[in-house]
């Protein structure tokens, strides 16, 4: 185990459940509407690149990534930003109630709980109500979004609010993700320690971006870290 650590918090997409599972599910809807989901993505890239800069963070962050992404399709603003609602923030919730969050992964934020230390979420898009489909709600100290601080991963603006709404120092957080890219980076920045979570398909992928605190294949793994 880590010194010092008093809280663990995690990221949501990848690292609580496979999120490849779902992409199968709504695969149909994304193949429909191909390029909105390509420039979506885009979109995101445009944001994080231009927010390497840490000065930059977005007041209406849902109004200008739609800006964005209609600049990419070339086509008029006024609408797009209700149909990446629709499509994105909503079209997955009726496939996600067959989701079920990655083997021991309840089992070691209810032992994490019991030993006491304070459990904080932060992902990049908007977590409650999978939480609540998973049977994870309940356990949380604090369960925030990047968007609402116009502060994508890995600017460490939103780890540092996560830090401050778990009403701890960020270097007594370790912060759990599957991307080393955006979580890892993030919270090294923020001044958290990192743990890992490696990809069941990929489980070498990323190796080239910072290095994590601990790895581990499994939540048995975690659990063991911080437990014994």
């Amino acid at each position: 185990m880590l010194n010092g650590i008093e809280g663990v918090a995690f990221d949501l997409d990848g690292t609580l459940y496979p999120n490849y599972r779902l992409h199968i599910r709504i695969l149909p809807a994304i193949l429909k509407q191909l390029p909105l989901v390509v420039a979506f993505g885009r979109s995101r890239n445009i944001i994080r690149k231009e927010q390497e800069n840490l000065s930059i963070v977005q007041g209406d962050f849902y109004q200008y990534q739609a800006d964005i992404t209609a600049k990419l399709l070339s086509v008029p603003s006024d609408q797009l930003k209700e149909k990446i609602d629709a499509l994105i923030y909503k079209a997955w919730e009726p496939p996600f109630k067959k989701i079920k969050p990655f083997k021991w992964v309840r089992e070691t934020i209810d032992a994490l709980w019991k030993a006491g230390f304070k459990l904080g979420l932060l992902s990049d898009f908007p977590p409650d109500t999978k939480l609540e489909y998973m049977g994870l709600n309940g356990f949380w100290d604090a369960v925030l979004c990047s968007e609402t601080f116009g502060a994508l991963k890995p600017h460490p603006l939103s780890f540092n609010k996560l830090a401050d709404a778990m009403s701890l120092p960020p270097e007594k957080i370790l912060y759990v993700g599957n991307s080393r890219a955006y979580d890892v980076a993030g919270a090294n920045k923020a001044g958290m320690k990192t743990a890992w979570i490696k990809s069941p398909l990929f489980p070498g992928s990323g190796l080239k971006k910072p290095l994590p605190d601990f790895s581990f294949n499994n939540y048995r793994q975690l659990s063991d870290f911080m437990l014994n």
